[in-house]
């Protein structure tokens, strides 16, 4: 093979598998997300003791299928890659070789005494699934508007946390130790539960004084929910570097239209948006 084959033949590969704009490319996508959710459930019921023990030398051989058609998977990434290196440290990179890593490690880790380091690298091998996120479109969406928002997300947990120390503290007071509430720490890990509506049920007010608390805390616990929410909405719907309709467009004028009694008009408005009659 020349070397000018050789290139064009690295750039199908690259085509097919880092594009999605060709046929095969999609059908790379679409098998290599099939293996990815059948190896990571292979996993997830080896862990089933029953399972196991029953059939076990079926998991391990299909484990080692998985590991080699990933391993392969790595290896052409990195030879087509524009920039190996680049892609090697990327997120995406680490991800493939955490992918297949464990499986190897566990090969070579084979002395008894380090039995539990062997399941934590096999453990690992549920990391396949984050593969997933490279056929995910909306996923550079919703990580753009999680960045775009945390600035604000910042501030507002900072806020909930002084909240969670506050309400804590005040509990730790009210309460005491004989109610379960035996330090601030502890006291701030029921605030926590509580907020976020969990309510493990572990610790809990006994006083009539505590339970008022403890009311008001399960409500703000309601409004603090929704925040995020909110703040990650407005960015995905006003992405970075897009006007924010909210804070771009006019006072609204609360004068109504004396022709038509149409209200809701832009501050600097001459006509009417119904009837065209002027303001």
């Amino acid at each position: 093979m020349s070397k000018q084959d050789k290139n064009s033949f690295k750039d199908e590969l690259y085509t097919i598998i880092f594009g999605t704009e060709t046929k095969t490319g999609k059908w790379f996508d679409v098998i290599l997300l099939i293996l990815i959710v059948l190896s990571t459930l292979a996993v997830m019921l080896e862990s089933v003791t029953q399972l196991r023990d029953n059939y076990g030398n079926w998991f391990t051989y299909a484990e080692y299928a998985f590991t080699a058609v990933f391993s392969i998977e790595y290896i052409l990434r990195l030879w087509t890659a524009r920039k190996p290196l680049g892609y090697a440290t990327s997120f995406y990179g680490i991800v493939d070789l955490l992918s297949i890593l464990p499986t190897y490690l566990a090969l070579i880790v084979s002395s008894t005494q380090y039995l539990m380091i062997i399941r934590i690298f096999r453990l690992m091998r549920v990391f396949r699934i984050l593969k997933i996120a490279r056929f995910m479109n909306e996923a550079d969406s919703l990580w753009n508007s999680l960045k775009a928002s945390r600035a604000k997300i910042g501030v507002f947990l900072f806020a909930v946390f002084n909240v969670a120390v506050i309400m804590g503290t005040i509990m730790y007071i009210v309460e005491g130790g004989e109610n379960g509430y035996t330090s601030i720490p502890r006291s701030i890990y029921w605030a926590i539960v509580t907020m976020t509506t969990v309510g493990f049920g572990d610790i809990h007010p006994h006083t009539d004084l505590g339970q008022f608390f403890a009311l008001i805390l399960m409500i703000l616990g309601y409004g603090i929910i929704a925040v995020p929410t909110g703040i990650v909405g407005v960015a995905m719907f006003n992405p970075p570097g897009t006007e924010n309709p909210a804070v771009s467009q006019p006072i609204i004028n609360p004068i109504h239209c004396n022709n038509c009694g149409r209200t809701g008009h832009l501050d600097d408005s001459k006509y009417c948006m119904q009837c065209g009659s002027e303001l």
